[in-house]
């Protein structure tokens, strides 16, 4: 039996203000039980980047993903056990993929009212995701990203189709990805999409790209 999640109030409430309102939501904190050990309640990752967030990720991204662990196309061996397909399902996958996305974490701690207890208080902070900003040049890092990266992964970071969310994702585990791919440890999602890119670009325009990433996140959330 799967571990049951533990959903605040607020957070329910911003599910059921989402657009994806068709989602067994019940269903979907059941399946996601078992990933909260490592990727945290409301999906925001390891607080080091050991784990990467999840929350607000894009459906289709989330779903791939959880195929390509399922095949063992991308290796990680705790991911494994989470993935097969006795334990997930295609419909569970895409359930699960949809009810990540609607979760929306804040960049910016909330306004606290005078009568709001501590409780209450402590449930709204755990839901800030603020990424500490990166060393680099962010100019740079724009102009670089925009160039190179807008194409696929959105002109503000977001993503677009199966190629994810970048900013809002934490700097240690997005370095960690780029080396996999440049190490040929982690495949390309996509055959052919553009993989010649981050070989073209140097470890400062990559250091600058990841710090400008880190800089925009409060646009980001503005523009929601």
């Amino acid at each position: 039996m799967r571990p049951t999640l533990r959903f605040s109030g607020a957070l329910f409430a911003v599910a059921l203000a989402s657009p994806v309102v068709a989602l067994d939501l019940e269903r979907a904190k059941d399946i996601y039980g078992p990933c909260a050990a490592c990727h945290g309640e409301f999906g925001a990752g390891g607080k080091k980047g050991e784990y990467p967030r999840v929350a607000g990720q894009l459906p289709k991204y989330l779903e791939q993903q959880l195929k390509a662990f399922q095949k063992q196309q991308r290796v990680n061996l705790p991911m494994y056990p989470y993935a097969n397909e006795r334990e997930l399902p295609d419909d569970d996958m895409k359930l699960v993929a949809a009810y990540l996305a609607q979760i929306e974490l804040p960049t910016r701690p909330p306004e606290f009212k005078a009568g709001d207890d501590a409780l209450t208080r402590l449930l709204a902070m755990e839901k800030v995701m603020i990424i500490a900003r990166a060393e680099g040049d962010i100019e740079n890092g724009r102009v670089v990203y925009q160039k190179h990266c807008a194409a696929c992964h959105g002109r503000n970071g977001r993503g677009r189709g199966m190629f994810p969310m970048l900013v809002g994702q934490y700097t240690n585990y997005l370095k960690k990805q780029i080396d996999a791919y440049l190490k040929a440890d982690r495949p390309h999602d996509e055959e052919g999409a553009r993989e010649g890119v981050l070989y073209t670009l140097s470890a400062k325009d990559i250091q600058d790209v990841l710090a400008y990433l880190t800089a925009i996140q409060e646009v980001h959330e503005a523009d929601r």
